[in-house]
């Protein structure tokens, strides 16, 4: 069986591993490869700046930004055993779960509730999501990180100190706010994962996401992350670890 290829964003960390997007379908990857030896994957690190001319190269399909153009994102997996080529995290996770069923992460039929609760998870944390793009040019390669300045210009912020203090405290109490409603989902499961005692892809979504920000946020605010909801959020991230075989 040939491997799977996972095209993910290049970084100057080490080992690379930041983006929360194609985290997401490793882990599962990861899943699969421990309970299907023969089914081997590798990555492809593509620059921030080149991703929309690496994409087109391999025929991949652009993503609809909210405004109706079209935009080329990253993750994208290719599966040279079936010809398939796919675009979006989730997407792709679906695909794996169709193709490679032996580990669902869908389980019980879950799909649809997982894709609501993604986007759920989302819409809640969005409002203290924004300051937080700036910090990611400190972990780009100089040519990407200008590239992402540009883009940040078009909202009018080029760094984290560009935000003011004021406006990124706000955005700081924002995704507290949010992560208290998503706690009070897990309070309400009845054990440690979003369903219960039943491992799923939805928390992988949290870990994925709280991989992110440990990347980006400074040690002070990390402490403080942590300390939210009895450090559920570094919880889950190690418990994802532990599952999935992953070191996010």
């Amino acid at each position: 069986m040939l491997p799977l290829v996972l095209y993910d964003i290049l970084s100057e960390l080490p080992g690379n591993y930041w983006s929360a997007n194609p985290a997401k379908p490793r882990s599962v990857l990861r899943v699969l490869h421990a309970n299907y030896k023969e089914l081997p994957f590798v990555t492809l690190w593509v620059e921030y700046l080149d991703i929309s001319i690496a994409m087109k190269s391999i025929g991949a399909k652009p993503v609809k930004r909210r405004n109706g153009s079209d935009v080329y994102t990253i993750p994208v997996l290719s599966d040279p055993n079936t010809g398939a080529l796919i675009t979006d995290s989730l997407e792709i996770v679906s695909y794996l779960e169709k193709t490679y069923p032996e580990k669902p992460i869908f389980p019980n039929s879950s799909e649809p509730l997982i894709r609501a609760f993604d986007s759920a998870y989302m819409s809640l944390i969005l409002p203290g999501f924004k300051p937080m793009l700036p910090r990611t040019i400190e972990i780009l390669s100089p040519a990407s990180a200008k590239f992402f300045i540009r883009i940040l210009s078009l909202l009018g912020e080029t760094r984290w100190e560009a935000v003011s203090e004021e406006n990124a405290q706000q955005q700081w109490e924002n995704l507290k706010k949010g992560l208290d409603e998503i706690d009070k989902w897990y309070q309400k499961s009845g054990g440690k994962w979003i369903m219960g005692d039943t491992f799923s892809f939805a928390d992988m979504v949290v870990a994925c996401r709280t991989m992110w920000w440990n990347t980006i946020f400074d040690e002070e605010q990390l402490r403080e992350l942590h300390s939210w909801n009895g450090g559920r959020w570094a919880s889950i991230l190690a418990d994802v670890n532990a599952e999935c075989g992953t070191d996010l």
